[in-house]
């Protein structure tokens, strides 16, 4: 139907009898009702319903239309409530976004507070494009660097990840462990594949490391960790990942130039709902270990 308006004021005349408790019912002027039923009579090419003077009865074309419509208003009446409940329920989905290089850390953090949650469906997704929380492409996103600016969203800090340069041991078997800076262009690193990165640790790397001497290089945060066990040369790694990769040595001990702030962002409009703030805490409070650690 071109004009559901219509139709539910055709409904509500209908089940009153008359055009002004209609009007009452929907809180408009009797004269919208009347306009409503003759748009809709005229739209159909036929009477729905028997004027007189106690007021309307529909005919058969309106008892039709009542049993429809009846139909109809029960759905989304079911559909509000429905909607209406989720809202207040750690249920449905929830969509969090970030950059991969923190899946070590949210993956096992989303699994473990989905588990309080069974009806949940958890959907990560990961990448260096920014999702747009106005148009509802994520409920909480995760983003490293200065603090996000864009209106309409809410803003907390998260923690800070703190990077150090690595190498596996077996690199340090055949090549030795650069004592400082000055020993760089007799070693090999492992680098992200853009140069203007805005990563504060890979812009370090190419200001101090001679270009040549950066033999590996990825776009993949994965595949750059990867490397660096494998041996390709010295790179950069969070110091909470690293922790948790046996055969790595720290070359240089964190600095705060590399380290990347981390902010939780939500937008306005889902902020308050019941699952975002339950993630929120939880996520703040397992921030706290991180940081700690």
């Amino acid at each position: 139907m071109e004009n559901w308006d219509e139709v539910r004021t055709a409904f509500h005349v209908a089940r009153v009898g008359t055009v002004s408790g209609a009007a009452e019912v929907l809180g408009v002027h009797h004269a919208t009702v009347i306009r409503h039923i003759d748009a809709l009579e005229e739209r159909l090419g036929v009477r729905l319903f028997q004027r007189h003077a106690r007021g309307y009865t529909p005919t058969e074309a309106g008892r039709d239309l009542l049993r429809v419509a009846q139909a109809t208003d029960d759905q989304f009446g079911q559909l509000a409530g429905r909607i209406k409940g989720r809202g207040n329920e750690v249920s449905g989905e929830l969509v969090v976004t970030s950059i991969g290089g923190l899946s070590h850390l949210l993956a096992p953090a989303l699994a473990e507070f989905q588990r309080g949650y069974p009806d949940l469906v958890v959907r990560y997704l990961t990448g260096d494009r920014l999702f747009r929380l106005e148009y509802g492409e994520a409920h909480v996103a995760v983003r490293a660097g200065a603090a996000p600016d864009q209106p309409d969203n809410v803003v907390q800090p998260f923690f800070r990840q703190d990077f150090a340069l690595y190498a596996s041991e077996g690199y340090v078997a055949r090549h030795g462990m650069p004592q400082g800076c000055g020993d760089f262009a007799a070693h090999r690193f492992v680098g992200a594949d853009d140069a203007q990165t805005r990563a504060p640790f890979h812009r370090w790397l190419y200001d101090n490391v001679p270009g040549e001497n950066i033999v590996f290089r990825s776009g993949d945060v994965h595949a750059q960790h990867n490397a660096i066990l494998a041996g390709a040369g010295i790179g950069f790694a969070s110091v909470l990942q690293a922790a948790e990769v046996p055969g790595l040595v720290q070359v240089m001990a964190p600095r705060p130039d590399w380290a990347a702030t981390l902010w939780l962002v939500t937008h306005m409009d889902l902020h308050r709902t019941v699952k975002v703030q339950a993630l929120l805490g939880f996520l703040k409070a397992r921030a706290q270990g991180w940081q700690g650690g």
